[in-house]
């Protein structure tokens, strides 16, 4: 099959041409910017493709309600361009069967499908970029509930030694989002997360946000893995090993397993070369494909 494939982020649109066994035959990316300037580039990309269903897996909130007059909207996002935008809407004309997620679960599926982690039931995917999203596979299925979840909106304790101890979520003043998403580096610090450097204690600070994040998952969801994407877990080198102190320590032996014991084998770096997410872009269009030939 040829599937179609958008993964929707913060700071560019990825679109993919692939078949089901993870194989990309071609892709290309556009700034996202206003959906004006956006969509159109994207939607020409796919023309003329032959492309039998399209999966999307974009930034939000966004309505996955099916019976809502909203659904297949981003909503209430801090982009505020892309409030209340009909993004599945704008791609009807290609003519196909339409899937649509996050693009935090377009990443887990990605590793569940293709990646190194594939296999698992209870996991959690956290990308770190523009924004903080994460995605949780429970028992083998995708946690939707009343929306999805926003575990990026959760809140934290400021770290003592924070110098901006107000985050930068204009929602939230203490959100994991607000705290440790590249923005809120860049606010804190004036500079880019790839112009910091290794020694520097942003990263401890990071590290300690980041590991206070997967302790509250980790209470709640109990995953057997935990794993890292986006573009500020491309510092994973310097990153990983202090997440993994500052887990340890904030657990403080409450839960002792061999992963939590061991935190490099249960929290770790995305498989995929950052291909997760387009990957699993395209099951979510090719999963919208099968339901409807169910039908």
């Amino acid at each position: 099959m040829i599937l179609g494939a958008i993964e929707g982020g913060g700071t560019k649109m990825v679109c993919a041409i692939t078949d089901e066994k993870g194989n990309i035959l071609e892709k290309m990316s556009v700034p996202t910017l206003s959906p004006e300037e956006t969509i159109p580039p994207m939607l020409e990309f796919f023309k003329g493709k032959n492309i039998e269903c399209l999966g999307i897996a974009c930034f939000g909130p966004i309505d996955l309600n099916e019976e809502s007059k909203t659904y297949g909207y981003i909503t209430t996002t801090p982009k505020t361009r892309w409030m209340n935008f009909d993004f599945v809407g704008a791609f009807r004309e290609l003519n196909v069967p339409i899937g649509f997620d996050t693009d935090v679960n377009g990443s887990v599926i990605g590793e569940a499908t293709f990646g190194k982690y594939k296999g698992f039931k209870d996991g959690i995917y956290i990308t770190i970029g523009t924004g903080i999203g994460i995605g949780v596979i429970s028992g083998g299925n995708l946690v939707h509930g009343m929306l999805h979840p926003e575990g990026g909106h959760m809140l934290l304790v400021t770290h003592q030694e924070d110098p901006m101890p107000k985050g930068i979520c204009p929602f939230h003043p203490n959100c994991f989002e607000g705290y440790a998403s590249g923005p809120s580096i860049k606010a804190r610090w004036g500079k880019n997360g790839a112009e910091i450097e290794d020694d520097a204690f942003a990263w401890e600070l990071e590290s300690y946000y980041v590991a206070q994040a997967i302790v509250n998952m980790l209470m709640i969801l109990s995953p057997e893995i935990v794993i890292l994407g986006g573009g500020v877990s491309h510092k994973k080198d310097v990153l990983l090993p202090l997440i993994h102190k500052n887990f340890k320590k904030l657990l403080n032996g409450y839960i002792k397993t061999e992963k939590t014991e061991n935190p490099e084998k249960f929290i770790v770096a995305q498989s995929m070369d950052d291909n997760q997410g387009i990957l699993g872009a395209a099951i979510i269009g090719l999963n919208a494909y099968n339901q409807k030939q169910q039908k």
